[in-house]
């Protein structure tokens, strides 16, 4: 059997927090105990082909727990992209179907780290921070686009990347 440090894990599974999956699983097992217990009980025509009952009762099951699922996921996620968790969890309990969660993945905004500098929210993809203009990742000094450390001309321009003269912190990552 293979080590399981070996099994890569994706990192927006990580934030699935626990409370999360137990609710799901708990829910999962209500729903299955409805369909399965319950339901037949108050019937008073004889029940659907056995298939048609398993495919209908695990699609419920499912259903409920993916709905704890992400709001979980929406829970964690929101304060890395500085938002309201508060308010998207209420957003994707409140609106049927899974149209908050929809409306929270069209609406997210970017991931944001901080500013080594000053601390100041920036997202991800910024090259500077807005507050203090401390270089945040390396960049083309001629299109401004993103370049990795260890690139000697930009692939986007050809611009030759040593006349830009690099901090010494992001050439220190390069060596």
């Amino acid at each position: 059997m293979r080590d399981p440090q070996a099994f890569p894990v994706n990192e927006d599974a990580r934030l699935i927090p626990m409370w999360s999956i137990i609710a799901a699983g708990i829910a999962f097992v209500v729903v299955e105990y409805y369909w399965w217990l319950i339901l037949p009980a108050t019937r008073h025509h004889p029940p659907a082909p056995l298939g048609l009952r398993v495919y209908f009762n695990l699609s419920w099951g499912l259903l409920a727990a993916l709905y704890f699922l992400m709001v979980g996921y929406v829970s964690r996620d929101a304060p890395r992209r500085s938002m309201s968790a508060r308010f998207w969890m209420v957003i994707c309990f409140v609106l049927p179907g899974g149209i908050g969660a929809v409306l929270y993945f069209l609406l997210r905004l970017p991931v944001t780290s901080l500013c080594a500098a000053c601390g100041t929210h920036v997202q991800n993809e910024f090259h500077f921070c807005p507050q203090c203009a401390y270089q945040l990742t390396a960049s083309c000094g001629n299109c401004f686009r993103s370049v990795r450390i260890t690139d000697q001309f930009c692939t986007r321009c050809g611009h030759e990347l040593a006349e830009d003269h690099m901090p010494a912190r992001l050439r220190a990552i390069a060596d």
